[in-house]
């Protein structure tokens, strides 16, 4: 119901409603705009891009260009227009919880996301990909993990397996690891998946380990789960404790002289790697909860989450073996991987993990961004984990990912150039969703209706 409501304060449902596509959208026209192709750090200055059925049908220079009958004009003087932005590491509620959902699906539209990669997936998530995929609910583009396997919901190889058929089975996109798995049991679910042609990825259990998920193909590995233990020399003892929070207290004990080669390692395996950098620096390095819950995204964040965020945060600052040095140190060692990662050629996808722990979404994947860029990245290979190489991931090269003729309309038009300045990105002026646009009228309004306080 009130997902309708939304859709009737908005602009229409034609627009922006329940039945989000339920006719072919006029053509539309960016005239004399910027153009970030992403193929290559260019800008292509002074375009016309042609928006007809939902893809992109026309681009060339501003006078070159012929536009359709009954072509909206949307003026992009001074402006740039870049493909949409990949979250690769997304929690999406399910249809039962329909106002949580649909406030956070919109909270990625407005902020430029226009493909989502769920990473906590659930039986009703299959429809919801259909009703995203025909228009019938206003969100991203959506690949979807099943519920995910575990220490606690697989026992033992044989099980494994069985989950892996029933997954493929049921058509979900991948199939999503949580701690817990044993050895024999990570790989059966690797020589099914295999067997099936579906991907696997998310965690990398203590008892598998980074060298053998890379040895094996895991097809990506989240939050750099087990790199610092694959950084500490073998033969290390240390407690268990010490591999809690990604290995959080393992930093006294890494190598750096490990760091590049593991990075080739991962390279020259084909692991895709998304770092949700900002998860880990939210969680582990001040300010405290109090003043992180009064920031402003944070009105779009439930009492209850809020309190739930600030217990985890206040359990890890006021622990009583925290040490904010070593959390530093922590997080240093981790860009240092990040950047070593891109050098080395493995390939990055953009992803926050939102919502978690003070990431909000949308805009903790503009966040994501900018500490892709204090690891070392350039704005332009920070932007090309949330464009080109999602697309490359999905097999997805001729349908998203860049500004070019054929692909779907699935864009961002930016006040300012974000290859000088990666904070741009979040200075949306429209945003366009399989050829149907949101300009900042509507975006500010859809922002105010789902603002809790």
């Amino acid at each position: 119901m009130i997902y309708r409501l939304l859709s009737i304060f908005l602009i229409g449902v034609a627009t922006f409603g329940g039945d989000f596509a339920s006719a072919a959208p006029a053509p539309f026209a960016f005239v004399n705009v910027n153009v970030l192709p992403m193929d290559s750090e260019v800008v292509l200055a002074s375009q016309t891009v042609v928006i007809e059925d939902g893809r992109i049908s026309k681009m060339g220079p501003v006078d070159d260009i012929p536009l359709p009958p009954g072509t909206r004009k949307i003026r992009g003087d001074g402006l740039y227009l870049m493909p949409g932005l990949a979250e690769m590491h997304a929690h999406i509620p399910g249809l039962a919880d329909a106002d949580n959902l649909d406030r956070i699906l919109f909270l990625n539209v407005a902020h430029g996301i226009t493909v989502v990669r769920g990473m906590l997936g659930a039986a009703d998530h299959l429809d919801l990909r259909r009703q995203l995929a025909l228009g019938h609910r206003l969100g991203p583009r959506l690949y979807t993990s099943g519920p995910s396997l575990n220490g606690r919901s697989v026992n033992g190889p044989v099980d494994a397996g069985s989950k892996v058929r029933q997954q493929q089975a049921a058509g979900f996109d991948f199939v999503k690891l949580h701690p817990g798995l044993n050895l024999r049991e990570f790989r059966a679910i690797d020589r099914v998946a295999d067997e099936l042609g579906i991907p696997y990825g998310g965690h990398v259990g203590i008892l598998v380990g980074v060298p053998e998920a890379l040895r094996r193909g895991q097809a990506s590995i989240d939050h750099l789960d087990g790199y610092l233990q694959a950084l500490v020399p073998e033969g290390t003892v240390y407690p268990d404790a010490a591999n809690g929070l990604f290995g959080l207290g393992l930093t006294g004990l890494v190598d750096e002289s490990r760091i590049v080669p593991l990075a080739k390692a991962t390279a020259k395996a084909g692991v895709w790697i998304v770092p949700t950098q900002t998860f880990l620096e939210h969680l582990v390095l001040p300010p405290a909860a109090r003043e992180m819950s009064g920031r402003p995204e944070m009105v779009y964040v439930q009492e209850a989450t809020l309190a739930r965020w600030s217990k985890s945060k206040n359990a890890v600052l006021n622990d009583a073996g925290y040490d904010r040095a070593g959390a530093e140190q922590f997080i240093a060692l981790r860009r240092k991987i990040i950047k070593a990662l891109h050098d080395q050629g493995a390939g990055l996808l953009l992803g926050s993990d939102a919502p978690q722990v003070f990431n909000v979404p949308g805009v903790a994947t503009h966040q994501e961004l900018e500490l892709l860029v204090a690891s070392g990245l350039t704005p332009y290979q920070a932007l090309r984990t949330g464009t080109v190489n999602p697309a490359r991931y999905f097999g997805a090269e001729d349908e998203f990912g860049r500004v070019r003729v054929g692909l779907s309309a699935e864009l961002i038009l930016l006040e300012g150039n974000p290859f000088a300045d990666i904070t741009n990105t979040r200075n949306i002026r429209g945003v366009m969703l399989k050829g149907q646009w949101l300009d900042r009228q509507q975006i500010s309004q859809g922002l105010a209706f789902w603002a809790l306080r």
